[in-house]
């Protein structure tokens, strides 16, 4: 009876590892989706930026009313393309995040479900 709660002991110590080795992979994952999502968002509103930068200095040049409109017009389309992109974009890097991040998980509760079958 002792050697049974020995190996129920040591059973449980090894499950217990490998579930914290699993959620320190979890974490791992989540901290570089963030990181890259962090990145994303950075090069976004540099280029935000600077396209309203541009579009700026080129209303300064327009010679005409109609010429700025259609300066205004262009501007307006190329952000909303430009945000409904980065939008699908990071939407996309989301769900990734979420699947990376529950991946280590699963693979370890999977692995302690065939074990105690």
């Amino acid at each position: 009876m002792p050697e049974e709660f020995k190996n129920i002991g040591e059973e449980y110590q090894r499950m217990s590892k490998e579930g914290l080795d699993a959620a320190t992979r979890s974490f791992g994952e989540m901290n570089k989706g963030f990181q890259a999502l962090a990145a994303e968002m950075t090069g976004y509103s540099k280029r935000t930026f600077d396209d309203v930068f541009h579009a700026w200095e080129q209303l300064l040049s327009a010679k005409s009313v109609e010429q700025m409109i259609e300066i205004q017009s262009q501007y307006a389309k190329k952000a909303y393309d430009t945000h409904m992109s980065e939008m699908s974009k990071l939407g996309e890097m989301c769900v990734a995040i979420a699947r990376n991040t529950a991946k280590p998980v699963e693979q370890a509760t999977a692995r302690t479900a065939k074990k105690v079958e």
